[in-house]
């Protein structure tokens, strides 16, 4: 049964399940598939891959479902994936000849999340050894240590892709009620923890409601947080996103603040060019999209390539300065929006008079 299990809970998932067991077919692994009620063809799908099948009564714990899945491996080593992930590349005879002189370390792999446009890559501690940890919380579950031994880890070789962000607003209603009602008595028995601020502030954010994610953003900024915790920084991300969709330009401006501690990555620099623009402030804008795509290390697919080029191009068309936008536009790639702005405008200098 291999040497390590990967355990995944899963309930009505037949869209996507198959892709994530196919994924992992050929690893020399034990899967161990743990149902919480599915009605639909869950279950027969995953008897094509693996005869580790339980079934765990839902009681609105993400995290006892895990350490019960967690449960039934055979193996100490366990790699925990979710229903909508697959793999995109992996190495798994290294996994454990890297973490076997270190038995209490996590193992941390890149996913990358897809969105409706583009894709946002984070990494997510996913391997490890059962004797030394488990999961807590009822949602956003979170891997944490049996022993006082710190959090340590290495990054694994392996990158997962994820579908969980790109089902759009209104396939997910049920899903969204479900996880806002288990974050809230989460934040009833623990009102000063930001990270359930942040959490809840997603769930009204994915569902496009800006003026409701609003306010929870701010309570997870008053807080003061490490720079190194991703979710303060997709908190700031979020609130000045927020702040462009409903048009508040002088509450998005003081984004500007953040500046020191993210000032290093792309997305923020993206984030303040877009603020700019919204604030009719071109010569500002300009810069900071410069320096988006100069620091090359996007957590956003194209913040440092062609989402920043087309701003850069659009600024140039308003002050009329054609052939620099069509170069800007060309610098696009394959953006579609690019390349029909190349077109209309390469039309309109071909018609012009000489």
């Amino acid at each position: 049964m291999g040497n390590f299990s990967v355990c995944i809970i899963a309930k009505n998932e037949e869209k996507c399940i198959e892709r994530c067991l196919k994924s992992i077919s050929d690893f020399d692994c034990e899967i161990v598939v743990v149902d919480t009620g599915s009605t639909d063809n869950t279950i027969e799908i995953v008897k094509k891959y693996t005869s580790k099948i339980f079934h765990f009564d839902w009681i609105n714990d993400f995290s006892a479902a895990r350490n019960y899945s967690i449960a039934q491996a055979s193996n100490d080593w366990i790699l925990v994936l979710d229903c909508d992930e697959w793999v995109k590349d992996a190495e798994p005879a290294k996994f454990l000849p890297m973490f076997s002189p270190h038995p209490d370390y996590l193992g941390i792999l890149k996913r990358i999340n897809l969105l409706p446009v583009g894709s946002y890559t984070d990494d997510v501690p996913r391997f490890f050894n059962r004797k030394y940890y488990r999961y807590e919380r009822t949602i956003h579950e979170q891997l944490v240590p049996l022993t006082p031994h710190p959090l340590e880890g290495f990054n694994l070789p392996l990158t997962i892709l994820h579908s969980g962000y790109n089902e759009g607003k209104g396939v997910s209603t049920e899903k969204h009620m479900r996880n806002l009602t288990l974050l809230e008595k989460e934040l009833e028995k623990d009102p000063d923890n930001p990270y359930f601020y942040f959490q809840i502030g997603q769930e009204h954010f994915n569902q496009f409601d800006y003026q409701t994610a609003l306010p929870y953003y701010e309570k997870v900024l008053t807080y003061d947080l490490s720079p190194q915790l991703e979710y303060y920084r997709l908190s700031v991300q979020s609130y000045g996103e927020c702040l462009i969709q409903l048009k508040d330009t002088e509450r998005a401006l003081q984004v500007l603040q953040w500046e020191k501690d993210f000032g290093d990555i792309s997305d923020f620099h993206y984030l303040m060019g877009r603020i700019y623009v919204l604030a009719n402030q071109p010569l500002n804008a300009m810069p900071e999209f410069i320096k988006a795509i100069s620091l090359k290390n996007p957590r956003t697919t194209g913040t440092d390539s062609h989402l920043s080029w087309y701003y850069l191009a659009a600024i140039n068309e308003d002050f009329g300065n054609i052939p620099a936008a069509i170069s800007f536009y060309e610098n696009c790639g394959d953006f579609q929006p690019a390349k029909a702005k190349i077109a209309t405008l390469s039309a309109t200098m071909n018609s012009q008079p000489q």
